[in-house]
Order: structure tokens, then sequence, then C-alpha cells
């Protein structure tokens, strides 16, 4: 019968270390039942599940791990495991596993302390602990900083809902976004990516834009606040904020979209996105003309908006066709997600308002970004704290795998 054995090394890391414990156990056949192994700072952290045969002397096996340990400067601990024990932790595999995503600007104990409370509370163990931002030095200072620490963890929550609802409490009161999601085959294999435009893709709701440059700001800024919030029906409320817009000169088109306000992160997200082999598209309430200049500088493939009508040069007041609303979002993503022949579980949504919540729900992740409060509230995630290409991270990109592929 197999004895069973825990090796734990740590110290100072240097090159051969895993080479070495392995060389040992080579020569004595040994199965290596599994394995895992960080270093942060240069500090080493290797540990190792072990089958040693029958007949096999476990005690040698341990003098020369430990002699050559102490040559390399190592502490080691060696653990017999009860194969009751083992058996157990084997049946553990089936445990469904989810991924806790922390985005702040910087990374607190006490964010960490809050989040692992949750966790532990809800009878979750903690697997593995993965910075996914870069390394950040104190002789910099950076406004746009990121910093993002990625959990993964396994159970059965006590109670999902009030977890969640627990998360975004310590979200809010901390000043950081919380991702909570189950850790499935989907979520590195997502392929679609849809995005609202304003004030989303964009800082600024260019019917507002458009509105101030047609002297009737205030009456469209209200109405467009009222739609957002889901006060009011989307469609209506389109109808009334462009109807305002009527007799406005057509050149003042270009001069808007010339100087839209692009959302942090978002070159940054699209392009990495690309690289990674995603689809993206615009589903927006707003007009063609500037989805089309959004998708000319960032490279965007797909763009459904409303079509503004425009004759002799001036504003008609109208759009052609119809409106693109909420419900109209949610079918726009079903058609790509079929036209690129995806499970909806690979797609993503991103919105901040009440009428992108049929597209945030339908998809396989719906993101809410710096959204409204009722719209946080609906949605699965939220990002408020980072800018757009801190979505990668919820996907489990790295900081450093962008900037590899940006590179390429």
């Amino acid at each position: 019968m197999h004895e069973i054995l825990l090796i734990n090394v740590s110290g100072r890391d240097k090159p051969g270390v895993t080479s070495s414990m392995c060389g040992i156990l080579a020569r004595y056949d040994v199965n290596i039942l599994d394995v895992g192994q960080a270093v942060i700072h240069d500090t080493l952290s290797l540990g190792m599940v072990v089958g040693v045969p029958s007949g096999v002397d476990v005690s040698a096996i341990c003098k020369e791990i430990q002699f050559r340990c102490n040559e390399l400067d190592l502490a080691v601990r060696l653990t017999p495991i009860e194969s009751s024990d083992y058996e157990a932790w084997v049946a553990g595999r089936g445990k469904a596993r989810y991924i806790v995503t922390l985005l702040s600007r910087v990374v607190t104990s006490q964010q960490i302390a809050a989040i692992t409370n949750i966790v532990a509370d809800n009878g979750l163990n903690i697997d593995r602990i993965n910075r996914l931002s870069g390394r950040i030095s104190f002789d910099s200072a950076d406004q746009d900083q990121k910093a993002c620490v990625e959990f993964s963890v396994r159970g059965i929550p006590t109670d999902i809902n009030a977890m969640r609802a627990k998360f975004l409490a310590v979200a809010q009161k901390l000043g950081v976004d919380i991702a909570f999601q189950k850790d499935s085959v989907y979520r590195r294999n997502r392929r679609l990516v849809c995005f609202d435009m304003d004030s989303t893709l964009i800082e600024a709701e260019v019917i507002d834009e458009l509105a101030k440059h047609a002297g009737v700001g205030e009456q469209v800024a209200a109405i467009t606040e009222q739609a957002m919030q889901g006060e009011i029906d989307f469609t209506e409320s389109f109808r009334q904020r462009v109807a305002l817009l009527k007799g406005l000169d057509a050149s003042v088109l270009e001069t808007i979209a010339e100087q839209l306000p692009i959302t942090e992160g978002a070159e940054h997200l699209i392009s990495t996105l690309r690289a990674l082999g995603y689809k993206t598209a615009i589903l927006s309430g707003g007009f063609t003309y500037f989805g089309h200049f959004l998708q000319k500088r960032l490279g965007i493939d797909y763009v459904y908006a409303n079509d503004l009508v425009i004759a002799d040069g001036k504003v008609t007041g109208e759009v052609k066709g119809r409106v693109v609303d909420g419900q109209r979002k949610a079918e726009l993503l079903q058609e790509l997600a079929e036209k690129e022949q995806l499970n909806l579980e690979q797609v993503i949504a991103v919105g901040d308002g009440a009428n992108d919540l049929p597209m945030l729900n339908l998809a396989g992740l719906g993101i809410a970004f710096r959204a409204k409060p009722v719209v946080k509230e609906s949605a699965e995630q939220a990002i408020s704290t980072l800018g757009l290409d801190g979505i990668l991270y919820l996907l489990g990109v790295r900081d450093r795998d962008s900037e590899e592929l940006l590179m390429r």
C-alpha cells in the first residue's frame, strides 16, 4: 500500500529547487499527486503531495530531502497523510468553484480581510490567491493606477444571494469593486463583447451634447436622466428628446464626434480583446453617426444604433426605423451570438443605464460599468472603481498578458 507524504519547502528562491526535490523523488519512483508553487518577492513556497510505492523506505526519502534543503538553505516540513484524509480531499474535487475578484486603485489589508471574512462565513475554502495587476512602485504616483487580486474558492455558499449582497455592501463602503462568478469553462472562453456607447465607451451622453448646441440642453438632460434611472419608458423619452433637436445644423455632429471623451481604459481593452480574437459590438440607444466614428477609432466590429434623419443639412427631429431600446439591444445581442455561432455564455455585455439591463441579464457575463444605482444592484457584476480595461481582470487576464499581446 502506498504511503502519502506532504512536502512543504520554503525560503529564498533560486534556480534548481524544484529540480532537486523531484530528482530525489524520481530515484524512488515516487508519484506526484498534487503540486503547487508560488514566489513572492523572491521567497519560494513549494508544496507537493506524493505517493510513495510499497516497500520503499520513506525515512530514506525524508533524510535526502532534508539534507538537500539544508544545503540550499531552505526550510522543509514533511507530514505523513492518512489515506482516509487523502481520499476525502480527492472527493472534494467535485465541489463548485468560484472566482472572487477584487478591483481597486490600491489593494489594502482591510479590503482583503473583509472579502475573506465573507468567504469564510459562507463555508468556502480559498484554494489560490493571485495578483493579476502589475507590480506597483512607491516612487511613481499614477492616478490611473490599477490593482487586482483574484481568489479561487471552493464549496457551496451558505446563501449565495446574501453573500452577493455582503460583497456589494463592502464594495460600496470601501470604494472598491468585488466580482463573484462561477469558475466555469466559459469564463476564459468568451468571444463577443457588446458595449453600450454613451457613458460607457465614451464619458458623455451624445444627445445631451447635441441638445446644448440646439439650445435645449436642460430639457433634454432632464429627460435623459429619468430614462437612465428607469423612471420613464426609454423609447418614448428618446423620441421626445430627438424631437427637441429639430432644426439643428448637421455640421455640429462632426464637431461633437471629434471631441468625444473616450472612457478610461477603452482603447486598451478593445485592442487587447482584438488581440485575443474577440469580436466587439456597439449596441446603443444613441446614434449610428457617432457609433461609426468610434468603430473606426477603436476597431469595433459591429455597430447598431439609431439613424438620425437629416434633410437639407438640418436635423429633422426624427429617427429611421425601430428605436434601439433595451429590448432591441437584447435581441441584437442574441442575433450577433447566433451569427458568430456562440453560446450566450460566451457573450459579455457592458452598460450603465436601465435600458442596458435586458442585455446584461441575457449575456453570460453582464457588467454594469460606472452605472446608476438601480443598474448596479440588478446586474450580476459591476465595475465603478477602475476604467473599462478592468473587465480584463474578470476574464482572468493579467497585466503582463495584455502587455505581451500588444507587443507582438
